[in-house]
């Protein structure tokens, strides 16, 4: 679908491409209106370039995706664990390889969904047809995960595993365009900074929902396999309403048409691994999240091992932890616009660190004191999203002017191929940990008596481990100043691949 015409009184978007191509978006009107409709009756195309603000309706629509990525991160890395250990009766060293190994195939799949949502031609645009099916495909399969058609013992973990491992696969063609779109709604560095404040805000809100919710559905299901079977229907009912909300809520943003510059996989991961502030935000980014997994994964255990509090527990550290991030958000975005983006996303990474190494004192701290802990976690947590995401459309919007090229997907499934494995590698070592200290499993749907030396790995992969990720991180960011571009309306002038202009085809100039 060609792009839309600008606005009328907007200033020229560039020559026009030939009519084989026109992924570059034209310049829109004035703040936050609408431009006409497509000539094919498409979309209307949103503003949002050179400070001009996207529709309310954009930043909400595009934010309710976030209910999907946030059950999907959340509910797996808090739940997934114990229910292999202490209702499926798999060891722990095992269980944590069945949770790590199939989001670790999203390392291969992730580059390959960006590669193939960037080459996507429909009157939906390149990335709203996968938020949509991908979509109700990830809420499917997610209750399947937990269906346990085989009941307990090596099968069903087996069962598990190859369920996860589809559903990851879902969910790398839902969060890879979806996760491209900012760079491609706005050319404004702030107004994207805008977006990922709503985005993190219903982030969080999923996360408090998903995460403080599923516990409870699962106890209020009759706990064991009865129980995960309703919380997995809960959570696909969540899903699901994210991924409509999004696709719905974005059906007027300015999509455009986006296609690959570079002939194979293989070069165009070659561009984006040529581009050192974005290698290093990746690392940053896939380490921190191990150690946010880690936390999540130790949720269950740090509840009932240490606090004492296996029924109520885990529902009030959830809320301990996201409630705040609710409030704060704001605060944040007003700091990262004092500080810059970069600066502010250290000062986050090293309060949610602090926040976690200081919870090493709990066995010996009142409840309340160590709630009150939980919710600076969560503060910090919030800062490290936003800004963390807020810098990759930045990356992605470096490169493009810089190179002429819209690879907006590729990035984006590198970053989301990293951030799904960080994700799972934390339960990863959460479940070494607790393997090294002697967990034993259960199959009763409770967790079993445990020793002294057991319950020191509970606390020390849930406070220590994770400090010792999330802080020395941020050191990977200081060689790079991370300063967004000017706002420009690139010209992608389309071409074949093979053919001759495709040998010079790079070299695209911008309009101011």
């Amino acid at each position: 679908m060609d792009a839309p015409p600008a606005g009328p009184g907007s200033p020229p978007a560039g020559p026009p491409a030939p009519a084989a191509d026109r992924s570059a978006p034209a310049a829109g009107p004035s703040a936050s209106d609408v431009g006409p409709p497509a000539p094919d009756g498409g979309p209307a195309r949103s503003t949002g370039a050179e400070g001009v603000g996207l529709p309310r309706r954009v930043h909400a629509g595009y934010a309710l995706g976030s209910l999907a990525t946030g059950a999907f991160g959340t509910v797996p890395g808090l739940l997934l664990l114990p229910y292999l250990t202490d209702t499926l009766g798999v060891a722990a060293g095992l269980a944590a390889l069945l949770v790590l190994l199939p989001k670790a195939w999203d390392v291969l799949v992730n580059p390959v969904a960006g590669r193939i949502s960037d080459r996507t031609r429909s009157r939906w645009g390149p990335r709203r047809p996968w938020l949509l099916g991908a979509g109700l495909a990830l809420a499917a399969l997610f209750a399947a995960i937990f269906a346990a058609p085989f009941g307990v013992g090596p099968a069903a973990g087996a069962y598990v595993a190859v369920a996860f491992l589809a559903t990851a696969t879902a969910f790398a063609f839902f969060q890879v365009p979806y996760v491209a779109m900012p760079a491609e709604l706005t050319d404004d560095a702030a107004e994207r900074t805008r977006l990922m404040g709503w985005r993190v805000a219903v982030l969080a809100l999923a996360i408090l929902i998903s995460g403080a919710v599923a516990p409870v559905v699962v106890t209020a299901g009759g706990e064991g396999v009865a129980g995960h079977r309703w919380m997995g229907v809960f959570v696909a009912a969540l899903i699901a309403l994210g991924a409509l909300g999004a696709f719905l809520g974005t059906r007027s943003a300015a999509t455009g048409t986006v296609t690959a510059t570079e002939p194979t996989l293989r070069a165009q991961l070659a561009v984006v691994a040529a581009d050192r502030p974005f290698r290093a935000l990746l690392l940053c980014f896939v380490v921190q999240s191990a150690g946010v997994a880690t936390i999540l994964a130790g949720v269950s255990y740090f509840a009932a091992q240490i606090l004492r509090d296996p029924t109520t527990g885990p529902t009030v550290l959830f809320a301990c932890f996201v409630g705040p991030a609710l409030l704060v958000m704001p605060l944040w975005t007003r700091l990262g616009a004092r500080l810059g983006k970069k600066t502010a996303l250290v000062v986050a990474s090293l309060l949610l660190a602090a926040g976690a190494a200081a919870l090493v004192a709990a066995p010996v701290l009142p409840a309340a004191v160590v709630y009150a802990v939980v919710a600076l976690l969560g503060v910090g947590y919030a800062g490290q999203q936003v800004f963390a995401l807020a810098l990759l459309p930045d990356c992605v919007a470096t490169s493009t002017a810089r190179t002429g090229r819209r690879q907006a997907g590729v990035f984006t499934g590198l970053w989301t191929a990293g951030e799904t494995f960080g994700l799972a590698l934390g339960p990863g070592i959460y479940g070494l940990v607790l393997a090294l200290s002697g967990y034993v499993s259960s199959a009763t749907g409770t967790a079993a008596p445990q020793s002294d030396t057991a319950r020191l790995g509970v606390l020390l992969g849930f406070t220590v481990v994770p400090a010792l990720l999330i802080a020395p991180a941020t050191l990977l960011l200081r060689p790079h100043p991370y300063h967004p571009p000017p706002p420009t309306h690139p010209v992608d002038h389309g071409v074949v691949v093979g053919t001759k202009a495709a040998k010079t085809h790079g070299k695209a100039t911008t309009s101011p």
